[in-house]
């Protein structure tokens, strides 16, 4: 496991709050809205995905989606960065064990796998893998190529 972080969901007021927080706190802090991952519409302007870093202390938020509410004091999940996908499927396994869950682990648009858990306690729970990311066909290609002229110099 990489990491586990608090993940705070806002109805939206994710920027406002950040913001708030990067003055507190200090460090780096990014943001990206529904529109810059390629959804506009009327929430296009909703923070999809925020993270404030400062060496190895991070805090990420979102605002909820259209039509989903967010109850202050239901509103902070725990994110688990896991290393593997079997490190990711056994964690996700145990922690469900009486829980429900939110969405079931699958590969996302962004890169990696990511499924949700409300745990049996009632606490909510984020498993993200960032998946490697696939050689392109035509280095395969390339490297095969000289791999067989290295072959046949060396005959």
């Amino acid at each position: 496991m990489k990491a586990i972080n608090p993940y705070l969901n806002f109805d939206g007021s994710t920027r406002d709050a950040m913001e708030f927080y990067a003055r507190a706190l200090g460090g780096k802090l990014e943001m990206k809205t529904n529109k810059d991952f390629g959804m506009p519409g009327p929430d296009e302007n909703r923070i999809m995905h925020a993270k404030l870093a400062s060496g190895a202390a991070v805090i990420m938020a979102s605002d909820s989606q259209h039509g989903v509410p967010v109850h202050m004091g239901d509103n902070v999940w725990i994110s688990v960065d896991n290393t593997s996908a079997a490190e990711q499927d056994k964690q996700f396994a145990a922690i469900s064990q009486g829980g429900t869950v939110v969405m079931p682990l699958a590969e996302q648009f962004w890169g990696a796998r990511f499924g949700m858990v409300k745990d049996k306690f009632g606490l909510g729970w984020m498993f993200n893998c960032e998946m490697k990311k696939p050689k392109k066909a035509a280095s395969r290609s390339r490297a095969k190529a000289k791999k067989a002229a290295k072959k046949k110099k060396t005959r």
